[in-house]
């Protein structure tokens, strides 16, 4: 198939018609996405709609080469993790599509990365290997070209310096970090900057005690002085990521959907308004497996936008948006 069609999605029945032309390659050419469907007894033949198609658990990543059979890693992701933990690894064979999916979800979310100066408060993430999001801020960064663009580390003093220089010469600002630092920075240092956009990427990295979302955000828009505090909805098994503009609402780019399992039994969907695990089909993952299980739960609003609810009580912490409702 051709990857390319992934990107020009525009409608639901697009997404169906490039879905199931993706789980068909999968379930031939995926060997362990095609042992999971014999094992279930599934005919990838009867699978006639996206709300047929089985979604693999994600601890598969930890268990088994995730990976188009035959083909290569150009590069490897890893999750995050305590010591002692078995990390996820994401066998990326063409990370072209990485690429292209954060930088097209990007700019229908927030437009032109030129327009902006972007600023990373990511020192955990950046202690560490394999990080698909080092990976895309790397990009961001380059593709910002702003002077003031880049890493800042958990310096308050000069990120506040920082900060208030742009605010004063009124350049737009994207600010995204990890939680703990944010909250760091917020306890130090208190701003006006009523314009800046706050993206917290989760996980307090058993750095500080996990908080409500509520109680964060309104503790991170007090200290910014920001209306609303974005998130980025992402993981090291995935290509895609969602956005929330603020509210813990996040929604995804066209090829990337949310859908909601029964908790009691993973094999029946949900209608909205249910509470459930989340099963991501992001269709970026076209040579590794692009219908996961995951173990967040959330709920599905009407008009599309999805809440991330929690984890599964018996699931490892995740390194990306760990937040407790």
């Amino acid at each position: 198939m051709n990857p390319q069609r992934i990107f020009d999605i525009s409608n639901e029945q697009d997404f169906e018609t490039v879905a199931l032309e993706v789980f068909r390659y999968q379930a031939s050419c995926v060997p362990v996405y095609r042992d999971f469907i014999s094992y279930l007894g599934v005919d990838p033949a009867g699978v006639t709609h996206t709300s047929q198609v089985p979604f693999m658990p994600v601890e598969f990543f930890k268990s088994h080469p995730v990976t188009v059979a035959g083909y290569q890693p150009e590069i490897t992701f890893t999750s995050s993790g305590t010591t002692g933990m078995v990390q996820s690894r994401h066998l990326v064979t063409d990370v072209s599509l990485y690429v292209q999916s954060f930088r097209k979800a990007f700019g229908l979310f927030y437009g032109d990365i030129a327009e902006y100066a972007f600023l990373a408060l990511l020192p955990a993430y950046q202690e560490r290997e394999g990080s698909s999001l080092i990976y895309m801020v790397d990009d961001l960064i380059a593709r910002s070209g702003h002077p003031f663009s880049g890493y800042v580390l958990s310096d308050p003093a000069s990120l506040a310096e920082k900060l208030e220089l742009l605010r004063q010469q009124r350049v737009p600002v994207i600010l995204i970090g990890v939680t703990y630092a944010l909250l760091d920075f917020v306890e130090a240092y208190r701003l006006d900057f009523p314009g800046l956009i706050v993206m917290e990427t989760g996980g307090m990295k058993g750095r500080r005690k996990e908080m409500v979302r509520e109680e964060l955000h309104q503790r991170l828009c007090r200290g910014f002085g920001v209306p609303a505090i974005h998130s980025e909805y992402g993981m090291t098994e995935l290509l895609s990521q969602g956005y929330s503009a603020g509210g813990g609402l996040f929604r995804c780019p066209p090829w990337m959907k949310i859908l909601l399992r029964d908790i009691n039994d993973p094999l029946t969907l949900l209608e909205n308004g249910k509470t459930g695990g989340i099963n991501v089909i992001d269709l970026a993952n076209v040579h590794s497996c692009a219908f996961i299980a995951t173990q967040d739960l959330g709920r599905m609003h009407p008009d599309t936008g999805f809440e991330v609810l929690g984890r599964f009580d018996n699931s490892d912490i995740r390194g990306c948006n760990l937040l407790v409702q």
